[in-house]
């Protein structure tokens, strides 16, 4: 059986770290010893073409590398958020994962052999530089990513403090190319910023679900406790929006600040006893305040839990634009000494009532779309986790495709407004409810 300590959620790079144990699985005889006959075939065939090329490449290749190539190949051809890390990457994931890593502050995936940038984080170089939500990466100081591994580019982007990089970028539909030099820079995580929305509202926004995580909520909850009355307090806004995920113990602790029971999410793997169940603990720090939560394209994974937990147990109303829809857990499985680690999904999480959220994703309570400028216009949407090239299926039903743009003014932020409008009574139906966004169905990634 699996024993799993931490499970980690996320469409980006290094969000968490897993301990697991030894598996045992009985199988009958003549099944397995049919299927290990078959299996031993196949590895035999990669023996023979590691000789070959140890013997008659070319030029005398780096065997170590070859090893790794092949290990990744296998990881990468499961699903998109599978993938082998050597010794450094594991290392470079274990540091973010603490919230304080060296590089640009973006959280990217792969897609089409290509690196996509699922969100910059807020207040590094690489949001300062413009970077945006859905941007492509084609290439990196010059030298096009095709043929490298997520890991080798995210690599090629990381460097000392104070150097260079230039990116080359793809924006929108039309695929319009520009390239943007950013100087590399420490990056801290400070994953929650809050503030207090006039003299009624707590705002908190959570960039990701790192170690961090909980304890900022908590104190962002006891800052505004103690800084407004009771009678004037009209809520909180938890604000969600482009945040790719992290940590699934981080989410189940901040939907646990707003709930005092009920389930928040369960876990389920390919046998039936590997599924668990996460219950809420008695004790809401947020003393029944009204909740709205903010999602929206860029919204996914331990995101997508606490949004679906709070909107299942109808502790909040969801505001915004249907959420990324990464509904799979990635377990870090180290692989000891200095052989790095699998980061490899193993499991599909569920919302509190049982609905998977893969390939479809969040759908708000109220749809606001924000306002683009013409100049982002048709470059603003995320095609979310059913469009991504071996994704895991979730019937017929997928969904993709949604707004992630925030205006970077808060003044012109229409998600945000109607918020505060909602927690303090002066909405009206026609402001909060505009017309619906336009159902797109799932595209097929080209080969």
């Amino acid at each position: 059986m699996r024993k799993v300590s931490l499970v980690m959620l996320g469409a980006m790079l290094g969000a968490s770290t897993v301990m697991i144990g030894t598996q045992t699985r009985i199988f009958a005889a003549g099944s397995a010893n049919a299927a290990g006959s078959d299996t031993y075939k196949s590895l035999n065939l990669f023996g023979d073409v590691f000789e070959k090329i140890r013997s008659d490449y070319v030029e005398k290749p780096n065997e170590q590398k070859l090893i790794e190539a092949a290990v990744s190949g296998m990881l990468t051809s499961l699903d998109p958020h599978s993938s082998y890390m050597d010794a450094k990457s594991f290392r470079d994931m274990q540091v973010q994962t603490r919230g304080e890593f060296g590089g640009l502050g973006i959280e990217v995936t792969q897609e089409d052999g290509l690196v996509k940038v699922v969100t910059p984080i807020d207040d590094t170089p690489a949001a300062r530089a413009g970077i945006m939500s859905g941007d492509i990466i084609s290439a990196i100081d010059g030298e096009s990513v095709q043929g490298m591994s997520l890991n080798q580019a995210v690599d090629k982007m990381r460097g000392q403090v104070n150097t260079a990089v230039k990116l080359t970028i793809l924006r929108g539909a039309s695929r319009d190319s520009q390239e943007i030099a950013i100087t590399r820079a420490v990056i801290q995580i400070k994953s929650v910023r809050f503030r207090q929305e006039g003299e009624d509202v707590g705002y908190i926004r959570i960039t990701q679900f790192n170690e961090q995580t909980y304890d900022g909520v908590k104190t962002a909850i006891g800052k505004f406790t103690a800084d407004m009355p009771g009678d004037k307090f009209k809520g909180y806004i938890l604000d969600l929006r482009n945040n790719p995920g992290g940590l699934l113990d981080q989410s189940i602790a901040v939907s646990n600040a707003f709930l005092s029971h009920g389930e928040i999410v369960s876990t389920r793997g390919r046998n039936a006893d590997e599924t668990q169940r996460y219950n809420a603990r008695p004790g809401d720090l947020s003393k029944g305040k009204p909740v709205i939560v903010l999602v929206n394209g860029g919204s996914a994974s331990a995101s997508e839990i606490v949004a679906g937990a709070l909107q299942d147990h109808k502790r909040a109303t969801i505001v915004g634009t249907r959420s990324f829809g990464k509904g799979s857990v990635q377990t870090i499985i180290p692989l000891g000494q200095s052989n790095g680690a699998l980061r490899l999904t193993t499991a599909r999480y569920y919302t509190p009532s049982g609905r998977s959220i893969q390939a479809k994703g969040i759908d708000p309570d109220i749809q606001i779309l924000q306002d683009v400028p013409d100049e982002l216009k048709g470059k603003d949407d995320t095609k979310g986790e059913a469009s991504l090239k071996g994704h895991l299926k979730n019937g017929d039903e997928e969904k993709t495709g949604s707004q992630a743009y925030v205006p970077p003014d808060a003044k012109n932020d229409k998600q945000l407004k109607a918020a505060l409008e909602m927690l303090r009574g002066t909405y009206t139906k026609a402001e909060v409810e505009p017309a619906k966004e336009p159902s797109k169905q799932a595209e097929k990634a080209p080969n």
